[in-house]
């Protein structure tokens, strides 16, 4: 199988909007983070980053993205029950390889008001049966240093569930399915307060949905052109992608 920016997304799973691209490999920072996950949501890994009080906005965003792909010589479920070792990465200009199940993924930069944002995503994979789910580690915003203040004042969940099934009536073909849940809850920068707690939430909830808009699709058709070349017999395992949009 093969994992993307979509996981895209904040995918990755997900890489984004626009930007021209930059080598941000030599600026890559950790920050410390604690993972946590509640009892009644133990498919949930969340992370809870340590902030200061004060108001507090909160973006959601989830889409469903299906896709029927033609079965080649080598089954499409197959190819979806590889172990993470085999992976592609699918972009080698977007996503890195940390160990057998965890990537590194340098989004696209996208525009928040008058700021541009550019995430840097930690992604782990757990195999599933079919399928996969790929849940964000960490996440480290790059930027302006207004934007890189808030790398300790926000909290980010991201789950990317990817399956194939059996489509009725249809042995030729299957479906090829990610479904995709992102949320953001960041402390709202002092220069934003004026602007009322609706209209940030609002506008952050438009950036995801737009992300994960233009993200999924291409995510997809990379999996599947990944699928294509495994099926035919390619091993190599070589990314496909150009970190292009």
């Amino acid at each position: 199988m093969a994992l993307s920016a979509s996981s895209a997304s904040l995918s990755s799973s997900l890489g984004f909007i626009s930007r021209p691209h930059e080598n941000p490999r030599s600026s890559f920072r950790y920050k410390h983070v604690i993972l946590g996950v509640s009892e009644d949501e133990s498919s949930r890994t969340s992370i809870r980053v340590s902030a200061n009080s004060g108001s507090r906005a909160r973006f959601v965003a989830r889409r469903e993205e299906s896709i029927s792909v033609r079965q080649l010589a080598r089954p499409l479920r197959e190819y979806m029950s590889l172990p993470a070792s085999q992976y592609s990465v699918l972009d080698a200009e977007r996503i890195e390889r940390v160990d057998d199940n965890t990537f590194r993924c340098y989004v696209y930069k996208f525009k928040f008001f008058a700021f541009e944002v550019c995430p840097v995503l930690l992604v782990k994979v757990e195999e599933q049966p079919n399928g996969c789910c790929i849940k964000l580690l960490s996440c480290k915003l790059e930027g302006s240093p207004m934007v890189v203040a808030q790398n300790d004042k926000f909290d980010a969940y991201m789950v990317n569930k990817i399956s194939c099934d059996s489509i009725p009536n249809n042995l030729s073909e299957e479906r090829l399915t990610s479904d995709t849940v992102i949320e953001v809850s960041i402390q709202i920068p002092f220069s934003f307060l004026p602007i009322p707690v609706d209209a940030i939430e609002s506008s952050g909830t438009q950036v995801l949905q737009q992300i994960l808009r233009i993200m999924l699709p291409r995510f997809m058709a990379q999996l599947v052109k990944d699928y294509e070349a495994w099926a035919s017999g390619d091993t190599s395992r070589q990314p496909l992608g150009t970190g292009e949009i």
